[in-house]
Formats: structure tokens, sequence, C-alpha cells
């Protein structure tokens, strides 16, 4: 194999090429999710499209699983060809394959399982309640395969293919987009006809990926199942950690979306819009947090540490120009989205509101996600999950519940506002530990193995010495 990508080179231009190229796979994905609210919205039945939201909140736990899974998963493997070692990373790779499916089926299955006491915590209610059981009972069953393919691109990207890594998104997308209108409208199978779309899509997913990571790379070796264990417990230092992150993100968010439910369909309608105009708006945001890992773990397990912290600051620069590009024109055409989805009332105002003044807060969205990269792949891994519980939790609750006494609007400046506070503290954590880099040589292997864990209370307790020993106490 040729000398690992990101280790020489302009590292803007790395930054810019991976997050660019994710980028444009994550807005063929969620556009194609955008584009299934706009034909919801022309079937002219407010129940589904609030249907939609609640189903989102769902997915979006789900993927939020599946991602933590990938960060574990694409930080050892990257490790692992920056110091040259490809033998190790093919089975690293295999052994991860067979753990995120299997724990992905127990999570999908368990969905449809619980889906009554789901629905009832985000506050689903009649006829829209019903329509959300009846998408997830479909499209739940299939993580798995989300999973699978997630596992497969996430291994793209830390081999340098950005490429790749967009095929296997935009391939699920096109998918979609084939599908959505022949199901929901052609064969009149309405909200049925979109949960079906989301099974092939994800199949095609999964097809992509591995044809590209096993065939193309070669990134997958025997399975030894005498290392599944060992190579497991690698990846889980940083997975384990990055999972509990994740799952942060969705937490917020459902106790967003059941605090919405609070003041009608219209105003839980009008949320989902937003919440699908986002990723397609702030893609290069949301793939740059895929995209700085690898760079960072390359040139970590290469001993590049001034690379390390030259790739955080250029990444903080993209986010600031990705940023404010994507909100001057959700400014300037948010009277297109409005037409567009045929929101008045409350839908309409809250989409306004988001368009005008809030969609900024993404600058602070960026920082946590650039934060949460440099942890994640540095072995700190459970600085990402302090700071996206805190945001979830501090970050959100008090600010929401503040907010929604002045009606749905205060609801979504109240999320804006703990954005702003965990962003900032994340970035400026991170940029310690890259300073602190130089001083710890052991640095490249921790997160890789960490001798004598056998679990989660090691993890933590080894976590909370450090902080403590090298954050706190000073």
């Amino acid at each position: 194999m040729d000398q690992p990508r990101f280790i020489t080179g302009s590292l803007m231009r790395h930054v810019v090429t991976m997050a660019g190229l994710g980028a444009i796979g994550l807005v063929a994905v969620f556009g194609v999710d955008l584009l299934n609210l706009f034909y919801i919205s022309l079937l002219g039945e407010r129940p589904i499209a609030a249907a939609v939201g609640f189903c989102g909140a769902v997915n979006f736990f789900q993927a939020s699983l599946a991602i933590g899974m990938t960060i574990g998963v694409g930080a050892v493997v990257s490790r692992e060809i920056g110091a040259g070692d490809m033998a190790d990373a093919r089975r690293v790779a295999s052994s991860s394959l067979i753990v995120m499916v299997a724990i992905a089926a127990v999570v999908g299955f368990g969905t449809v399982a619980a889906l009554g006491p789901i629905l009832d915590a985000l506050g689903a209610r009649g006829e829209t309640r019903q329509l959300a059981a009846q998408f997830l009972t479909i499209s739940a069953p299939s993580m798995p395969l989300l999973a699978a393919g997630m596992c497969g691109s996430a291994l793209l990207r830390s081999v340098g293919d950005a490429r790749g890594a967009m095929s296997v998104t935009l391939g699920g997308a096109v998918a979609t987009a084939a599908l959505d209108p022949l199901l929901i409208f052609g064969l009149h199978l309405r909200l049925e006809g979109a949960a079906i779309s989301v099974v092939v899509s994800r199949t095609v997913l999964t097809a992509i990926a591995w044809r590209l990571a096993a065939g193309k790379h070669d990134l997958l070796g025997r399975t030894d199942l005498r290392a599944i264990g060992p190579d497991v417990r690698q990846v889980l230092t940083v997975a384990g950690p990055a999972i509990l992150t994740n799952l942060a993100t969705p937490v917020g968010a459902a106790y967003v979306t059941r605090s919405m439910a609070a003041f009608g369909t219209a105003a839980v309608a009008g949320s989902a819009m937003i919440d699908r105009l986002t990723p397609v708006a702030f893609a290069t945001i949301y793939a740059l947090s895929g995209a700085v890992g690898p760079i960072i773990a390359q040139n970590l397990g290469a001993g590049r540490l001034e690379r390390v912290r030259e790739a955080l600051r250029d990444s903080l620069v993209f986010i600031l120009v990705a940023v404010g590009g994507a909100w001057l024109l959700l400014a300037l055409g948010q009277g297109l989205v409005v037409r567009a989805f045929s929101a008045s009332g409350q839908s309409a105002m809250l989409v306004r509101l988001f368009c005008s003044y809030l969609a900024g807060s993404f600058l602070f969205t960026g920082m946590l996600y650039v934060g949460n990269a440099a942890f994640n792949n540095l072995g700190r891994p459970l600085f990402s999950t302090a700071f996206n519980w805190g945001r979830a939790t501090l970050g959100t609750i008090p600010f929401v519940t503040v907010g929604a006494a002045y009606g749905p609007a205060g609801v979504l400046v109240g999320q804006a506002a703990g954005s702003l506070v965990f962003g900032i503290a994340a970035v400026l954590v991170a940029f310690r530990v890259t300073h602190r880099l130089g001083a710890e040589p052991h640095v490249a292997d921790m997160g890789v193995a960490i001798p004598g864990s056998s679990g989660g209370a090691a993890l933590a307790t080894l976590g909370l010495r450090w902080m403590y020993a090298h954050w706190w106490r000073r």
C-alpha cells in the first residue's frame, strides 16, 4: 500500500477535500430526506408530517448509535494504517463488522418491540402516533444494513478515499429518490412507501460500501474468532464513549420534540422541516466531524504532532466559512423554503426564525463536532462524552424549558443558546489537549489499547484520573 495519504501535503486541502466530498454524499442523503418531506407535504395531511418528526427522533437515535461505533472503527483502523500495520487494520475491520451488525440487530428489533413506550415518551398521540408506529415497524429492523454500510464508509475514509465514501451515501440517496415517488404516489402506499424506500436504500448503501472496502481497497481480512475479543476491546475504548457521546444528541433532540409537541402538530411539523433542512444546508459541518478524524488519527499514528494541531486550526477556519455561506443562503431563500413545503402559521414562523437568525448557531455546533473528533482520535473519548451530554442536558433542558414559556419559538432559541456555551468550551479544551501532546510520548497508544482495562468502569476511572492530573488540578 502507498504511504498514508494525510501525513504529507496541505492539511487545509485534506480538510476541504474530505469534508467537501463527504458533504456531497450527505447532501444527497439528507436532500432525499428533505424531498420525502416535500412529497409527504403534498398529501396535505398535517398528522403525517408530524409523524415524520417523531420518526426522525427515533431514527436519529439509531443513526447516532451506528455513528458512534464507526468512530471507534475509523479511529483504530486509521491509526494502524498511519503506523503502516495493514494486516492489523484488516483484522480489526473484520472483527468490528461482525460486532456492529450484531449490536445493530438487537437495537433495530428492540426498537420495534418497545415502540409503544418510545412514542409515548416523545409525546406522540392519536393518528400521528399510529402513523409513526407504522413507519418504524417497517424501517427499524433494517438497522443492521445501516450499520454495515456506515462501517464500510468509515473504512473508506480511514484510507483517504473520500470519493468512495461519497459514492456510498450517494448510491443510497439515488435509490431513495427513485423509489419514493413510485411507492408514495404511484402505488399509493403513502407513509408505508417512504418506509419501504428506507429499507431498499440501506441495502444499496451496504452493497456499495463493501464492494469498495473489501474489493477495491482490500480492507477486510480473514476473520479470526480468537482475535475478535481483543480487537473489539481496542475499538470500544473509543467507540464506547463515542456511542455515549452520540446518543446524547438524540436525547436532547427528543426533549426538544416533546417540548414542541405541547404546542400542537403545526409546531412539530415546523420543527421536522427544520430538522431536515439543516443537514442539507450544513452538510459540510456534519461531514467535517467524520472527515477530520482520519486526518488527525493518521498523523498521530505517524508521530507528526504539529500536523495534528494544524488540522484542528484549519478545521475551525473551514467551519467559519461554511456556516457563514450557508446562513446567508438560508436567510435569502427562506421564502422559497416556506412556499415549497406549504408551511403556514406556526410552521412557517419557526422556519423563518431559523433561517433568519438561529442558523448562525451552527458555528458553535461545528466547534463541538470538531472538538469531539479531536478527543475521539487523541485518546480522550470521555471528553467527547462529557461535552455532548453536557449540551444534551445542561445545554438543552434548562434553556428549552425557559424558552418554552415564550412559545415554540422560545424552544428553538433555547436550543441554540445551549450550543453556543458547549461549542466554545469544547474547542478550548481540544486546543489544550493538542498542545499537551508533546509532553506525552505515549499518546499515540492512548485510546487504542488501555492495559488493565476490562470494562466501562476501568475506562471511566482512567479517564477521570487523567482529567484530574492533567486538567482540573491546574
